[in-house]
């Protein structure tokens, strides 16, 4: 008697999401699988590990191997990541009172179609609920299925040899038909229903099987397609025209599947200065500031840098040798009470905080009417909210058509538009898209 294949049994009509390579190496482990492997209960099966905070805190949780529906006996074999232990992780990072900001780190070549439709939209909504940032990382890859989770972060980075991609779908069946004969064995399958047996693995596929199958994968794609599409900001053509293609590093974030080449330590680092902007010497920055050209500031995408800049140069020489700053005796101030320097410190923290939720979400709106903003940049830079929502203003006046400025997503909670009337940024747009026709 043939010894059926376990995996084949798992995997075999189950649409998948995955990278084709990683479906030849799962194929592969097949043969060296025991059958009494799938009779394990699926508690047994392990648990995907959770997040970890680190010290300026951020919530990194890991996101491994291949994906599945849900864990089982498979799931231990391969080292995968099942989709509800996923959005239970992403869920307790992001409420974790340690946590201001969660990374993704994806390391994954994607896997089962189902379910995974329903984690990304609980993980956009997770997000939009805790306002905190929700950034990832493709380490060393993040492709079809889990590139479609790692599309709903806020900013995504790929290290230099990291792949993103493979936006398609794919459907094994196997015709054991001939093995069946040279092992000597004929199925019959006594059924009811033209198509209940249809794309069985004991008789050749059907050329109505098969239009069924494709029927199926097809429209499956086109759903990732569209979900990559809104998630990325990017056109479903766009997106189709990728054709399921692996893109590595830069290739990845020209094909507008990536923001930034960047390991995990980078993204920590470029993360933690968005929540924590380094602070300038006040009458050292004004001075320096006042030898410098003056300058249009932009909320247009800029990279973040980890080396200084030229104006960061010359704040820390002016601070060495200004007289506003050195040279000139300065009067001392008297001494605070240290109660009154806590509440001090208090009311400055609760101000930058409420200074970077207001930059996140103008960041957000501003993605949402297409117009993509820095926001850490412009936290490292000192630009106020003003000034940002100032240059949206600008890019959205110069566009042609004004319809496309108005359509956007309900504004995030706590922003103007949720507390009732129009939001600023559309009401000037549309004033300026009239002034222009007129």
């Amino acid at each position: 008697m043939t010894r059926l294949n376990p995996l084949l049994t798992r995997l075999g009509g189950r649409p998948l999401a995955i990278a084709p390579r990683a479906l030849d190496g799962l194929l592969a482990a097949g043969p060296m699988l025991d059958t009494r492997q799938a009779m394990l209960p699926a508690r047994d099966a392990p648990q995907v590990a959770s997040h970890s905070v680190t010290g300026p805190g951020i919530a990194v949780v890991p996101i491994l191997g291949p994906l599945v529906t849900r864990g089982d006996w498979l799931t231990g074999f391969l080292g995968a990541s099942d989709y509800g232990e996923i959005a239970f992780a992403v869920e307790a990072a992001l409420a974790d009172p340690a946590a201001r900001a969660v990374l993704l780190e994806l390391d994954s070549p994607g896997g089962e179609v189902g379910g995974l439709f329903d984690l990304v939209d609980r993980l956009v909504s997770l997000r939009e609920a805790a306002q905190k940032p929700l950034w990832a990382v493709a380490s060393e890859s993040a492709l079809s299925a889990a590139f479609a989770i790692a599309s709903v972060a806020d900013r995504l980075y790929v290290t230099r040899t990291a792949e993103v991609g493979s936006i398609g779908v794919v459907a094994i069946h196997v015709d054991e038909s001939i093995a069946d004969v040279m092992a000597g064995l004929k199925w019959t399958l006594v059924h009811a229903g033209d198509r209940k047996i249809e794309g069985n693995a004991h008789e050749p596929l059907s050329d109505t099987a098969l239009s069924a199958i494709q029927a199926d994968v097809d429209a499956l794609h086109a759903d990732l397609v569209t979900l990559v599409a809104r998630n990325r900001n990017m056109s479903p053509g766009a997106v189709h025209a990728t054709q399921a293609a692996i893109y590595r590093g830069q290739r990845g974030i020209d094909a507008g599947l990536a923001d930034q080449v960047g390991t995990v330590g980078h993204a920590l680092a470029d993360l933690t200065r968005m929540l924590d902007p380094p602070r300038l010497i006040r009458g050292a920055s004004q001075s320096a500031r006042s030898r410098q050209p003056p300058r249009r500031k932009t909320a247009m995408t800029v990279e973040p840098d980890l080396n200084p800049t030229a104006e960061d140069a010359a704040v820390e020489e002016t601070n060495a040798s200004d007289p506003e700053t050195l040279g000139t005796p300065q009067p001392a101030a008297p001494a605070a009470p240290p109660e009154a320097t806590e509440a001090q410190t208090d009311q400055t923290a609760e101000r930058l905080r409420a200074e970077y939720a207001e930059i996140a979400a103008i960041a957000a709106q501003g993605a949402r009417l297409g117009v993509a903003i820095d926001a850490a940049d412009a936290m490292a830079k000192g630009i106020a909210p003003h000034a940002l929502r100032s240059s949206i203003l600008d890019a959205l006046a110069a566009r042609a058509e004004a319809s496309s400025v108005v359509a956007v997503a309900p504004s995030p909670a706590g922003s103007p538009a949720s507390n009732g009337g129009e939001s600023p940024i559309v009401r000037r747009a549309r004033e300026r898209a009239s002034a222009n026709r007129s």
